[in-house]
């Protein structure tokens, strides 16, 4: 009797994973050249500097400690459990040196838009290919991505 329910349960999770694909690859194919057309146009107007998003001039300077320190909580309560604070990667990249590597405002849209962004963003579909995992959209203000930018700023030695 057990070996008989392990059969039916290994059997349905083989069928549920394997996402009924047959009944949907001749819709797939007919839909594939439109698709393809529509990510060209919205690919096209991707900046890689800026990235996607509502942030296009983010003003930075000396380090504020107050939003570093803010920004170091949500990093603890959000982040933390993907991203390490040296270049090791966890789940994600580790985060040292990301503000030279990147302008302030793409941070601040990747933060808030990651979907949009790893849609669209060639650099970070390379990057999804080694972490083999999409960053989740953590639902973050603006004040909050302002905060953890500074403190992504503290962390890389910004003054």
């Amino acid at each position: 009797m057990k070996k008989m329910l392990a059969i039916t349960i290994i059997s349905a999770l083989l069928y549920a994973c394997s996402g009924g694909a047959g009944s949907n690859e001749n819709s797939n194919a007919d839909n594939k050249s439109t698709d393809q057309d529509a990510g060209t146009k919205s690919l096209a107007d991707y900046d890689p500097h800026r990235g996607e998003g509502k942030f296009s001039n983010v003003e930075v300077g000396p380090i504020d400690a107050a939003m570093a320190d803010a920004g170091k909580k949500i990093f603890d309560v959000k982040c933390s459990a993907c991203h390490k604070l040296t270049n090791e990667k966890l789940v994600g990249p580790g985060w040292a040196g990301v503000t030279s590597r990147h302008e302030p405002a793409w941070i601040m849209n990747f933060i808030t838009n990651p979907d949009a962004m790893i849609d669209k963003d060639p650099e970070l579909q390379s990057q999804l290919e080694i972490c083999l995992v999409r960053m989740p959209n953590q639902n973050l203000t603006d004040d909050d991505a302002r905060h953890i930018l500074e403190f992504m700023r503290k962390n890389d030695g910004a003054k």
